[in-house]
């Protein structure tokens, strides 16, 4: 049977916005079970504590748990590899952080772009040089002085090789010369057990070890930032001492390659809801950190200029993974 043009036309309008509705219907009604946030470090690391924050806010705003599993290890590629192999179901997340944009250079094999789709990025934070009191060095001028005087004696310890606050330590001896000794541990939170306890001589640490600073357990030197920040206002920049020199550490959040686009969408506008509230503001900025919302493609374009900066440093110090 010949349909009438104007009745062909409206049938073929319905079927083209099936799949619109399809889409919408089902990220209206996503998540409907718990969503595991997986995160390539120890808990009570910097990323675990933006993991807990954004898990918290989601499990509220979405009414499914949004539970986080730390897999730590292999400067976070083990925590990569799993949500790699996860379904692309919108119910396994990765929190990323700066080190996966350092291992695309590092390890060879490795293709984060490719694997992992950017849905949000969600807080920037400098890292701080922090020694135990009993020390010599009280500024970063007098570490380097240290440093030229005694080679090879100061232990810098850090959550492994390919890790943020480890390239952030490498740039350091770069730009200075300085001689200090890099001590791999699986975590931040083990190197600064290890310098409480005065095994090695320095840590470039995330804001985790702002309680330590404050309580006078340990002395912050400078932050790695190019300006001071709030949480420290009395401490110095490395730049103050370095010209130039400049790290931070970032953190957002991804899903396997192919999870459905409205998934990322609501997750992607659900976090930065969270970011534009004054509450979770102020709790970051508590924490040290600075939120840094936007869109998927935002934050796509930062894990690429991240990759291209510290691809230059790796193959200028000639690193290699442990």
């Amino acid at each position: 049977m010949k349909l009438p043009r104007r009745a062909f036309f409206h049938l073929a309008a319905g079927a083209a916005a099936l799949p619109v509705a399809s889409r919408i219907a089902r990220a209206q009604t996503y998540p409907t079970r718990p969503v595991r946030l997986i995160v390539g470090f120890a808990a009570g690391s910097g990323p675990d504590i933006i993991a807990r924050l954004t898990g918290q806010w989601l499990s509220e705003r979405l009414g499914q748990q949004f539970a986080i599993e730390n897999r730590p290890g292999a400067a976070s590629n083990i925590a990569v590899e799993a949500v790699f192999r996860a379904p692309a179901d919108g119910y396994t997340l990765l929190l990323v952080t700066s080190a996966n944009a350092i291992n695309a250079t590092l390890y060879s094999g490795v293709n984060f772009m490719r694997d992992i789709a950017p849905v949000a990025s969600v807080s920037r934070a400098p890292f701080v040089i922090v020694i135990n009191p009993s020390f010599p060095a009280k500024t970063v001028g007098e570490l380097i002085a240290y440093a030229n005087a005694n080679p090879g004696k100061i232990n810098m310890g850090s959550s492994s090789t390919g890790t943020t606050p480890y390239m952030a330590g490498e740039l350091f001896k770069v730009m200075t010369g300085a001689d200090i000794l890099h001590v791999p541990y699986r975590s931040t939170p083990e190197a600064i057990t290890e310098l409480l306890g005065e095994r090695v001589q320095a840590v470039f640490s995330d804001v985790s070890s702002i309680e330590y600073i404050k309580t006078g357990k340990l002395r912050a030197l400078a932050v790695t930032t190019a300006t001071r920040q709030d949480v420290l206002p009395s401490i110095p920049t490395v730049a103050d001492s370095v010209p130039g020199y400049e790290a931070s550490t970032w953190y957002g959040i991804g899903a396997p390659k192919n999870t459905p686009a409205e998934f990322v969408e609501k997750l992607n506008k659900e976090i930065n809801a969270a970011l534009a509230d004054p509450k979770m503001q102020a709790r970051l900025a508590e924490l040290g950190y600075t939120a840094i919302a936007g869109s998927p493609a935002d934050f796509e374009k930062l894990i690429a200029d991240e990759t291209e900066k510290w691809g230059k440093v790796i193959r200028a110090a000639n690193i290699k993974p442990d």
